[in-house]
């Protein structure tokens, strides 16, 4: 019988909306959202509680070597600046470590892919004719690259296995990105290097597009010439 009772439609008990003289004050507020809202209450009720009760046991005097650094404006904490942490020496240093790091993993990178592409060598039955480029700048190259990249067909065996084609098609999308990750790590490093080099001492300018021989989008500087003793 029960699984009867429960087989048979059920009426639907809606819950009482606001009435018509109490529109202006908005949705009927129920028990559940009541139970929210009082949660939400005791919960600031007893942080504000607790802050009351560090406040009126405060030790005034106690000391931390925070206070050494932070002041007090309006009532609130404010911490020192850090701008100026490091002197102009420390952070030539901490930028020469970088690029250092970068250089280590451009020729990491550069390692990886002379031993994938060895790998895939054997697979590579394309002919050696082709188009020869020519470009103005290494931007220019690069881009070159890439174009005849993404439309090179790599060529594989037909008769070789289904899963022996998706693991060297995937080779050869690693080895693309890797290349195209050691291009980034390259503008990366050359970009590190201009920033160090304006970090040190001596006047430059920056050249005009009329004043720069070879056309590029990057800036380009000129040191003044200095005597050495």
């Amino acid at each position: 019988m029960s699984s009867l009772r429960n087989a048979l439609p059920r009426r639907a008990h809606k819950e009482r909306a606001q009435p018509e003289a109490r529109k202006k004050f908005g949705l009927l507020e129920k028990h559940k959202d009541y139970v929210v809202r009082a949660k939400a209450y005791h919960k600031k009720e007893q942080a504000l509680q607790k802050l009351k009760e560090k406040a009126a046991f405060r030790n005034p005097d106690e000391f931390y070597f925070k206070m050494v650094k932070a002041r007090t404006v309006g009532g609130v904490h404010r911490p020192e600046s850090e701008a100026n942490k490091y002197t102009p020496e420390e952070l030539l240093l901490m930028k020469t470590q970088d690029m250092g790091y970068i250089m280590q993993k451009i020729q990491s990178e550069k390692k990886k892919i002379e031993k994938l592409a060895a790998i895939l060598h054997s697979l590579d039955n394309q002919s050696s004719k082709g188009h020869v480029y020519y470009a103005e700048d290494r931007e220019e190259a690069n881009e070159l690259q890439l174009k005849k990249s993404a439309h090179t067909q790599v060529s594989i065996d037909e008769n070789l296995p289904n899963h022996v084609k998706r693991k060297t098609a995937a080779s050869y999308r690693e080895l693309e990105a890797r290349k195209s990750r050691v291009n980034d790590l390259e503008k990366l490093y050359m970009d590190m290097a201009l920033k160090k080099e304006l970090q040190k001492k001596g006047r430059k300018r920056k050249l005009r597009e009329d004043e720069i021989v070879c056309p590029t989008s990057k800036p380009v500087y000129k040191w003044r010439a200095e005597r050495k003793r």
